[in-house]
């Protein structure tokens, strides 16, 4: 496969100004979370740690997401720029699954008095963080690049089958984890337990974080992707 090395260039180049717009607007995100918006009433200062770890979630799972679509595309297609895709989306995702990893157990420490409690969401989102640790240490176990394409699909499609099972376990298991705060419905006056949709003002912020980090998302995708091409095309021309 011939690829064009000014092509791959500027595809780096590309990413590296989305990346650095995303940097931009997360210290704007931050600026405005951390001085310009109120403590929550019920955990104070600790939820605005929600303002980094929901949108490092959201970045993770959509990474990892991403692999196993790729991998379903690449068994039909048998494109190897599918694959570079796919490595680079979930080298993304290893980075944001780490953020949400620490960023987790500083709120449970605070919220819970424990660093980790072996909630069924918390529990899942570390198996599936440690599945793509394999995904990596197989692919660098595996020479032949059409096998380590399809090795490498094929748990993609599975980490991409745990991500909706991960969202569910709120719901399907007995978890301390707090309920989704994005699309829940106000409280009625007679429900005084209901847990309420987040005001406006700390909703607001946490919108723009979670755009930020999609930006973010796809500048170090971009970044990795134009890495990868260049490492294939390195390697086909060691090959030819």
């Amino acid at each position: 496969m011939n690829h064009d090395p000014a092509a791959i260039e500027k595809i780096i180049r590309r990413g590296r100004i989305i990346t650095l717009a995303g940097f931009i607007g997360l210290l704007g995100v931050y600026i405005l979370a951390l001085g310009y918006t109120p403590a929550e009433k019920m955990q104070g200062l600790a939820f605005k740690i929600l303002y980094v770890h929901a949108p490092a979630a959201w970045a993770m799972e959509t990474a990892f997401v991403l692999v196993g679509v790729v991998g379903l595309l690449y068994f039909w297609l048998q494109d190897a720029r599918l694959d570079v895709f796919a490595e680079a989306s979930a080298s993304v995702g290893m980075v944001f699954g780490a953020v949400l990893l620490i960023t987790g157990p500083i709120w449970g420490r605070t919220i819970w008095g424990a660093w980790w409690a072996w909630d069924p969401r918390l529990t899942f989102t570390l198996l599936l963080y440690l599945m793509f640790a394999g995904y990596f240490a197989l692919r660098s176990a595996l020479r032949d690049p059409v096998e380590r394409a399809r090795f490498g699909a094929v748990i993609g499609v599975m980490g991409m089958l745990l991500v909706p099972f991960i969202h569910l376990t709120v719901y399907l298991f007995r978890s301390q984890h707090p309920m989704p705060v994005l699309g829940r419905p106000p409280c009625p006056p007679d429900a005084p337990n209901c847990a309420p949709s987040l005001p406006w003002v700390l909703l607001k912020p946490l919108l723009i974080s979670f755009a930020v980090f999609t930006i973010l998302y796809i500048g170090f995708v971009t970044i990795r992707y134009g890495i990868g091409l260049k490492r294939m095309m390195m390697e086909e021309r060691d090959a030819g």
